[in-house]
C-alpha cells in the first residue's frame, strides 16, 4: 500500500511539474526572429558564439543525447552530408546538455567533424524553447533551427526523422537559395 501511494504520488509530481515546464514554454521563436545569442564551449574547450557564423548559413540542432540510436544516425548523417551543406554555405552545429567529455567521445567515436556544444544547464535548449525540464532531468528536445546569414530564423524542424533530416535542409536550403 504504501509503495502504491509512493508511486501515485511521483506520478502526480511529475505530471504537475512537466506540465508547468511545458506550459512556460508555450511561447516559441518564429521564422523571422532573430536567433537567440549563444556562448557555449566544444568538446575541446573552444568558446563558440552565435556570430561566430555570421554570413553563413547555420543549421544548429539539438539533440536528447551523446551516443543513442537516434542521435548517432542524425550526427552521422549530417557528417555524411557535410560537404553538400558547405557547398550550400551552411555549418552544423550540435548542443545538447551532455558535457564537453561525453561530447568529445561521441565526436571521435563516429569521426564528427563539426562542433558539439556543451549545454549542461540547458540555459540555450531553453531560449530555444528546445529543453524539457522536468526539475529532476533537463534534456534537449530534437529541434533543429536553420539559421540565415544575417542570424534570423530562417526554417525551425520540430518534427525531426533522424534517416532524412540532412537531406530535408539540403532541399530546403536549395530553395531558399533560389
Amino acid at each position: 500500500m504504501a509503495l502504491k501511494l509512493l508511486f501515485y504520488t511521483a506520478v502526480l509530481f511529475l505530471a504537475f511539474f512537466g506540465y508547468r515546464s511545458y506550459a512556460a514554454t508555450s511561447s516559441t521563436l518564429q521564422i523571422g526572429d532573430d536567433a537567440p545569442a549563444f556562448t557555449l564551449n566544444d568538446a575541446q574547450g573552444q568558446t563558440h558564439y552565435l556570430s561566430d557564423y555570421a554570413g553563413k548559413y547555420l543549421v544548429l540542432y539539438f539533440y536528447p543525447k551523446d551516443d543513442t540510436p537516434g542521435c548517432t544516425k542524425e550526427a552521422c548523417n549530417f557528417r555524411d552530408d557535410m560537404g553538400q551543406l558547405e557547398k550550400l554555405g551552411a555549418k552544423i552545429v550540435g548542443i545538447s546538455v551532455d558535457n564537453s567529455e561525453s561530447h568529445a567521445n561521441f565526436a571521435k567515436k563516429y569521426h564528427l567533424p563539426f562542433p558539439l556544444l556543451a549545454d549542461t544547464n540547458g540555459n540555450v535548449a531553453d531560449s530555444y524553447h528546445a529543453l524539457t525540464n522536468l526539475y529532476l532531468v533537463k534534456i534537449a528536445k530534437r529541434y533543429t533551427f536553420l539559421i540565415n546569414p544575417s542570424g534570423k530564423i530562417a526554417r525551425i524542424y520540430k518534427s525531426v526523422d533522424t534517416s532524412n533530416h540532412s537531406q530535408q535542409i539540403i532541399d530546403d536550403l536549395k530553395l531558399i537559395q533560389n
